[in-house]
């Protein structure tokens, strides 16, 4: 397993119970260097939206217990926040919590001559993504490879 990884998977395992307790579901934690600083982002969520409030008390609980395990080497900067309205989807657990909902697919190169396209996403397995869109004529169900696509987000509709 990847550092990357190891230490994600790590503080999903840390934070998860912090995070049922205060009635959050987690969304996503990634690890990421950014120029010369590292980044540990938690994404929560919740019926209703995440509050700063919310983000402010899992941090502090959270930070705590990171401390008390010490298991990263490098400095880094804590950041618990929403995924935001379009979120994007990237693991198993974010494709499931999004069944049923519209998103948005943007592929890497044209497919049927066009490089987006919004829909309901049905379904998904490691290599594809499943999304019934409107047509003029109802509804058609589509499946994509993975590897053609670049992002799956939440469609957000203003």
């Amino acid at each position: 397993m990847a550092k990357r990884e190891e230490i994600e998977t790590r503080t999903e395992a840390i934070a998860e119970p912090m995070i049922a307790e205060l009635g959050f579901d987690l969304w996503d934690v990634e690890y990421v260097r950014e120029g010369k600083e590292y980044y540990l982002r938690v994404y929560i969520d919740k019926e209703g939206g995440i509050t700063i409030d919310d983000c402010v008390e899992l941090s502090r609980r959270l930070s705590d217990e990171l401390d008390k395990d010490d298991f990263i080497e490098d400095a880094y900067t804590l950041e618990v926040s929403s995924p935001g309205l379009g979120r994007r989807l990237v693991k198993d657990r974010e494709y499931t919590k999004s069944i049923g909902r519209e998103v948005s697919v943007k592929f890497y190169k044209s497919i049927d001559g066009v490089r987006e396209i919004t829909g309901l996403l049905t379904g998904f397995d490691r290599d594809s993504v499943t999304v019934d869109l409107a047509t003029d004529k109802g509804t058609e169900q589509r499946t994509f490879k993975k590897s053609d696509i670049a992002t799956v987000r939440l469609a957000v509709d203003f």
